[in-house]
Order: C-alpha cells, then sequence, then structure tokens
C-alpha cells in the first residue's frame, strides 16, 4: 500500500471514530420540541470531512506523545464535538436564502429545505447553544485540568464571535456585490475560515499540554491552513465538478462575491496557497513532537480537489 493509500485508510478510520464521538453527544429526540433535535441530527450527521475535530485530537496527540491520555479523553471529546456543532451550524445558516441561497450541501438537501426556512434557522442557533452546553460538560470530568479546560472555552468562544467566524461572515455578507479590497479579502478569510481551524488547532495544543509558545505557533501554523484552504475553495468553486465536491459551483460568481479567482486570477491564487502551505508545513516542523499524519492531513486540506 503507498503513502496516499495509507493516508486514506487512516482518515476513513478517524472519520468513523468522529462521528460515533459526535453520536454520544447529540440530544435525545424527544418532547413536544423533538423536531429540533432531528433538524440537528439531519445536519450534523450529513457527512463531511469532519477536518476540525480531526485537527483538533491530531494536534492534541502532537504534544500528548502520540497517546489519549484517559484524563484527557472526555475533555477533548466534548471539545471536538463542540467544535464540529459550531463549523454545521455556520453551514446551515449559511445555506439560508438569506445569505447563499443553497439547496445542497454534502450531496442532499439542505436543512432549511427539508425542515423549512423557520426551523433551518432555529437549527444552527441550537446547535451554537449546544455547542457551548458540550463544551461545558468537561468540567464535570473530574480527572480533567479545569484550567486548562477554562483556556480551551475562551478559544472556542471567541473564534466563533465577532473576533472570529461570526465577524468574517459579517463583512463577507456586507460586501458582497461591492469591489472588495485585498486587505478586506485576507480578513474576511483569516476571521471567517481560518478562525474555527486555529481554534481547532489552539484547543488540540492547549488540552495536550502545549506550552503558551507552542500555542502560539500553532495559531499562526493554522491561520495559514485556513488561508490556503479557503483560496483553494475559491479556485474549486471554478474548476470543480458539483458531482465531487457534494455542493454548487460557481456560487461566488452567482453571488457577486470577491474571491482571490477573482482578484488575481488562478495562477497566482494557486502560487498562494502552494506559499502558504510550505509556510505552515515549515512551523509545524519546528514544534516539539511528530505527527506525520497531522502533516499529511494539512497538506490534504489545503491541496484538495473536492
Amino acid at each position: 500500500m503507498n503513502s496516499k493509500d495509507r493516508f486514506s485508510e487512516q482518515q476513513k478510520a478517524k472519520v468513523r471514530e468522529i462521528e460515533e464521538i459526535l453520536k454520544t453527544f447529540l440530544p435525545k429526540e424527544e418532547g413536544y420540541q423533538k423536531i429540533i433535535m432531528e433538524a440537528m441530527e439531519y445536519s450534523l450527521l450529513a457527512g463531511g470531512k469532519r477536518l476540525r475535530p480531526m485537527l483538533m485530537q491530531e494536534t492534541y496527540l502532537l504534544f500528548s506523545g502520540g497517546v489519549k491520555r484517559k484524563e484527557d479523553a472526555d475533555a477533548l471529546h466534548s471539545f471536538m464535538a463542540a467544535q464540529e456543532m459550531i463549523h454545521t451550524y455556520s453551514l446551515v445558516h449559511d445555506d439560508l436564502p438569506a445569505m447563499d441561497n443553497d439547496d445542497y450541501r454534502r450531496g442532499r438537501k439542505t436543512t432549511h429545505v427539508v425542515y423549512g426556512e423557520d426551523m433551518g434557522i432555529l437549527a444552527g442557533d441550537a446547535l451554537l447553544n449546544y455547542a457551548f452546553e458540550t463544551a461545558a460538560l468537561a468540567f464535570e470530568d473530574r480527572t480533567a485540568d479545569a484550567a486548562k479546560v477554562g483556556r480551551a472555552l475562551g478559544i472556542l468562544s471567541r473564534k466563533a464571535g465577532i473576533y472570529g467566524m461570526i465577524g468574517g461572515q459579517v463583512i463577507d455578507v456586507k460586501e458582497t456585490g461591492h469591489e472588495v479590497s485585498g486587505d478586506m479579502l485576507d480578513t474576511i478569510y483569516k476571521l471567517k475560515t481560518s478562525a474555527l481551524i486555529e481554534s481547532s488547532m489552539m484547543i488540540g495544543a492547549v488540552l495536550g499540554g502545549a506550552e503558551d509558545a507552542d500555542v502560539k505557533a500553532v495559531e499562526r501554523i493554522a491561520g495559514n491552513v485556513g488561508h490556503a484552504f479557503q483560496i483553494q475553495d475559491d479556485i474549486l468553486d471554478v474548476t470543480g465538478q458539483e458531482e465531487a465536491l457534494g455542493k454548487p459551483v460557481h456560487s461566488d460568481e452567482k453571488n457577486k462575491k470577491t474571491t482571490y479567482v477573482t482578484l488575481c486570477g488562478i495562477s497566482e491564487a494557486k502560487r498562494i496557497v502552494e506559499e502558504k502551505s510550505r509556510e505552515a508545513i515549515s512551523g509545524l516542523k519546528d514544534l516539539p513532537g511528530v505527527n506525520e499524519y497531522l502533516e499529511q492531513l494539512l497538506l490534504y486540506l489545503i491541496n484538495r480537489e473536492r
């Protein structure tokens, strides 16, 4: 088995593990409001690469010596699930008619198409709120380090909020249809896309016992990864196939959005992806510890074709 096939098999196994973790944290579908639990499950278990919880776990392993310590496991799983809930809620709201107005996500109908626009809004709200309920469960684990959990919760909150993903989304929505400068576009990407990747890797580092300087280094690495990831998304929106991507292509053009492709062309956009990739991998190799799978994962998600 070559290295590419081995990575693919490892990735599939890790996705299956994460899927099982997510299922354990979903609320029971009961009560008069059970439709919202159904919509939450439909959204969260819609598939996907589970990159953010995977990045969190692999960064944790980088700093924990490659083992998942028993005293950290419950807290780590809580934050992995919480991070994916936040990412999923952002997609549910992104697909709404008032935002990108997309009917398909990951190859199947979007939440608002299946449950109605009202429940689509509420499902996103529910996932966001439940994410913090889930992360807070880590405080109930008496074996977990409360200081690490508190710091991780602070990172999760800030990177998901007005100084992170929501802030980036605000600028993106406000400027859709207008010409956007390179500096503003970088800000949108830094907040809207990089923030949750930074959150994932930083929380993994914190729970794994990383020193402050290393957590900062991880934030820079993740920032480069997120930037390259989003530019690659711009490229795929033009060059990709809808069947492979599982979502509509040319949506940026439809919504009159400035992207790196419209700003500087595909060739230059690809060059910047390569530059950011090199910076990220170089930074990763400077960290203490080794996680070959994490390096492969970063390269995969930056240079993905789907």
